[in-house]
């Protein structure tokens, strides 16, 4: 018992006890394994052997002490003095220890800059620069095939990155230049590895490379016969792995060729050619062969397709695609089936709770921070957005189809998609149910559906009320409209929306300053509603405050670059500050987004006219008439400015146009009859005038030209229709007196188109005269001429005394004298204006004279006109006294 008493004391003594190699070894580290220090083999190693004896004996002694270890110090000796070993843990000795009584140098231990010959006094220079400078480094000999191999094979490299890059900054011309010269270069490679005997050592992934870069620049500049050549090069190369993969690249060519049965043909190889390992890929290849199956319209192949991935790996697109393929072939049940696996899809989406900070601690807030618009989060947050998107837009397409009605198709989605994560869904679904009735012209049902809203989370509400809001202010029940207004904006203050739209009632009701206050109080809530800041533009238009208005679209402008509204008012504000050169150069911006708007060439051209370009105005009043023919405006103006330039078979062509648009209104038909006789076709002029006088016989206009073209042509109707006009300026005196008499404080009844709206009456009546009205209707170029009316009277009537033979018998039966044109002049000179009061005068004669609704006819420019010279035979000759008449 006391021997083992003795062997357990003795034991716990030697616990306490610490070897100094155990603690603190000062040769750790050395015990790694490194093959080139294998102490097994230096025995064996003549090399070593033979410096291990050189180098002994001319070691400097050394007189540096290790410092001592835990036992204690201890000195190190050298090759001149035993040492005691220090057994390292792999238990041999170290390099220099007494073996077998000889005393082996240290040559392993060795100090930076020490050498034997420090002692026979060299200077210390452990860099040795006193041997002078390094000779210079070697060049490279670039003439030698190897170096060219590798000199070429980095230029074919850095052209493949090059077109790359040119590539992805959108310059595919340079991009394919670079991929074409690549190619040059990579078969000049190849030629000079044949010619230095290296034809082995061709770098077929720098081949490959090369091919397929080119092929996808082929095909990214629409060359895609070149680019199917080229992967039809890889594809046929046995060398070159994976390479059957490319033919889904030629399948996606043979589809923008529309080819599809090849299409189909190389993504089924493609298909053959990828292992199941690949699983993405393949279910990616299958999906453009379902999509590719709908564009030929066949519909149960592309079934199979999206069937079979919808079982083995579900997404949002494959199920829109499915439920599209059903709704094709009209399969209402199966449409169902569809709309309930794609609710059903996983996104893989984490909770948004994860973005919400729910404790104090600021590290964790601000990774939160920093995660929640990374791109992780923006690209969760796209793909839930298209997933909505995708069961919104089924459920509107299958909703009329799968059931009698389509509002029973919308219940029935609404209560799948409750029951599904996209919960939040069936109130929009709703609201699109609502906006379906009005498609429907329903607007009953569609205000009953909104209504609904009214109980319901304020968000629902607000969106409903405002569409409501929306809906009274198109009926323009404006007092329904605001009461939805302001509950929409009850339910939610920060909807711009609702603010606009009690905006617009208010603006309706011309309560222009309120107005824009609601604008800009849309304009706080969300600085990117470019309604919002129309409206205040045109409320301050409104106001005259024509400078804000114009700030407010100039940054409109800014937000909707090729919106023709915007550039329209920009102009129009232009206009009304009086700087037209910047309102054409808006109006030409308005025609660069919309070539063919009718109103802004219309408008160029006036602002054109108004700055005195005649040429141009026209170009853009005719191009106007050319897309909108029944602007009467527009009719007006090119057939005066054909009147103004001489033209005036040209504006009978409007005239006419403007007849068939206004026919009860006869100033058109008497512009008609008016260029057919400037033009010189008298006897169609006749039959215009004839014609006019059988839809309105009581015009007084129109019976003068008769009278006056009878009369000038020597036609016997001329006493015909003198007589006509006496009884027709008899009825207007008649009249006229009893509305003078009925009425004298009020103004002259009127009757549009005839004779009352301008008649000229004969010398026992006097009334206002037909062009006086018309050159009030007309554009500014008939009122410059109306003024000269009476002085062609006065010249046109001798004229006509002499070419007429007829004239003076008509003169007769009219109870005139020589000197009738003079006296009708003066008379219609003096002839009471519109606005005077009506006098009437003893009945003698009929006034038979008329002014042109056209004006006067201006002389024309002889441009042409040249004295023409006439061949004279005696023209060289002298006359002689004795030729000349006694």
């Amino acid at each position: 018992m006391s021997v083992l008493l003795h062997n357990l004391s003795r034991e716990r003594e030697m616990e306490n006890v610490h070897l100094a190699v155990e603690e603190e070894d000062i040769y750790s580290g050395y015990n790694d394994y490194n093959p080139t220090f294998d102490s097994e083999e230096l025995e064996n190693d003549v090399g070593f052997q033979q410096a291990v004896r050189t180098s002994h004996g001319r070691r400097p002694p050394m007189t540096a002490k290790f410092p001592g270890t835990a036992i204690g110090a201890r000195p190190l000796a050298t090759a001149f003095g035993a040492r005691i070993p220090l057994a390292s843990s792999m238990g041999r000795p170290m390099t220099g220890a007494v073996q077998d009584g000889a005393a082996r140098p240290m040559t392993a231990v060795r100090a930076a800059g020490y050498t034997s010959s420090l002692t026979r006094g060299s200077t210390f220079d452990p860099l040795g620069q006193s041997k002078g400078p390094a000779p210079p480094l070697e060049g490279k000999n670039e003439d030698t095939p190897e170096e060219k191999i590798k000199i070429l094979e980095k230029k074919v490299n850095d052209l493949i990155e090059e077109s790359c890059m040119a590539q992805s900054i959108g310059a595919l011309q340079l991009a394919l230049e670079k991929a074409k010269e690549a190619g040059r270069k990579e078969r000049a490679l190849v030629r000079q590895r044949e010619q230095s005997g290296n034809a082995e050592h061709i770098n077929l992934d720098l081949t490959y490379s090369v091919l397929l870069n080119l092929a996808n620049q082929y095909a990214n500049n629409e060359m895609y016969p070149e680019a199917l050549n080229s992967y039809q090069v890889i594809v046929k190369n046995k060398m070159f792995s994976n390479a059957g993969r490319l033919k889904v690249n030629m399948a996606n060519i043979y589809v923008k060729q529309k080819s599809y049965p090849k299409a189909i043909k190389f993504y089924r190889m493609a298909l053959d050619q990828i292992s199941n390992a690949h699983k993405e890929l393949r279910i990616k290849i299958m999906q453009d062969i379902g999509v590719v199956f709908v564009r030929m319209g066949q519909y149960s192949d592309a079934i199979t397709s999206f069937e079979h991935i919808m079982s083995e790996s579900p997404n949002i697109k494959t199920g829109f695609n499915l439920i599209l393929c059903y709704y094709a072939i009209g399969d209402r049940e199966r449409m169902k089936k569809a709309f309930q696996k794609l609710i059903s899809v996983p996104l893989g989406i984490d909770d948004e709770d994860k973005y919400i900070s729910s404790n104090d601690d600021n590290d964790s807030n601000m990774v939160i921070e920093a995660i929640k618009n990374d791109k992780l989060h923006q690209m969760e947050r796209n793909l839930k957005v298209l997933a909505e998107k995708y069961i919104m837009t089924a459920a509107k397409l299958i909703a009329p189809a799968i059931e009698t009605s389509f509002a029973t198709g919308f219940d029935w989605c609404v209560d799948i998609v409750k029951s599904s994560q996209y919960i939040e869904l069936a109130n929009d679904l709703e609201i699109n149910k609502a906006i379906t009735y009005l498609r429907q012209k329903d607007f009953n049902q569609a205000v009953e559906t909104l209504k609904t809203f009214e109980k319901k989370d304020s968000r629902v509400k607000s969106a409903a009320a405002t569409n409501l809001s929306f809906l009274y202010f198109l009926e323009k029940d404006y007092d329904q409209a605001d009461r939805y207004a302001d509950l929409a904006m009850t339910a939610d203050r920060y909807n711009p929306a609702a603010l606009i739209n009690k905006g617009n009632t208010v603006f309706v009701k011309q309560d222009y300053e309120k107005a824009a206050e609601f604008y800009k109080e849309a304009l706080r809530n969300d600085s990117s509603c470019t309604e919002a800041l129309y409206n205040l533009g045109l409320t301050y238009k409104k106001l005259n405050r024509l400078d804000e208005a114009l700030d407010c679209f100039l940054k409109l402008h800014a937000i909707l670059r090729n919106s023709a509204q915007v550039m329209y008012q920009l102009a129009n504000l232009y206009e009304l500050l009086e700087d037209p050169q910047q309102a054409i150069e808006w109006l030409i911006q308005v025609l660069s987004v919309t070539h063919t708007d009718p109103q802004a060439l219309a408008k160029l051209g006036e602002l054109y006219d108004s700055e005195g370009d005649k040429s141009q105005a026209f170009q853009y009043y005719y191009e106007s008439f050319r897309y909108y023919p029944s602007n009467i405006d527009v009719i007006e103006w090119l057939g005066a400015y054909y009147i103004e330039t001489q033209f005036c078979e040209k504006a009978i062509q409007f005239f006419e146009r403007a007849t068939l648009i206004q026919p009860t209104q006869v100033k058109w038909q008497l512009m008609v009859a008016s260029c057919y006789r400037r033009s010189g076709n008298y006897q169609k002029a006749l039959e215009t005038y004839k014609d006019i006088h059988r839809k309105f016989p009581e015009n007084v206009e129109c019976l003068r030209f008769l009278v006056r073209l009878c009369t000038d042509m020597g036609l016997n109707e001329v006493q015909e229709y003198a007589t006509k006009l006496k009884k027709v300026e008899k009825m207007k005196e008649i009249r006229e007196q009893r509305v003078k008499s009925g009425r004298e404080s009020s103004s002259r009844g009127r009757r549009e188109g005839s004779a009352g709206s301008a008649a000229g009456v004969s010398s026992s009546v006097s009334s206002p005269k037909m062009g006086t009205l018309l050159s009030n209707t007309l554009s500014p170029v008939y009122r410059k001429t109306d003024v000269k009316a009476g002085e062609r009277m006065k010249v046109s009537q001798p004229e006509s005394q002499q070419t007429s033979p007829l004239l003076d018998s008509g003169r007769d039966s009219a109870h005139s004298s020589s000197t009738k044109g003079e006296r009708l002049s003066a008379k219609m000179r003096s002839l009471p204006g519109s606005n005077e009061p009506y006098e009437a005068s003893s009945p003698k004669e009929i006034d038979a004279s008329y002014v042109d609704p056209l004006g006067p006819q201006m002389e024309r420019p002889k441009t042409g006109a040249k004295r023409r010279v006439e061949d004279d035979d005696f023209a060289d000759e002298e006359l002689g006294d004795d030729l000349l008449p006694e």
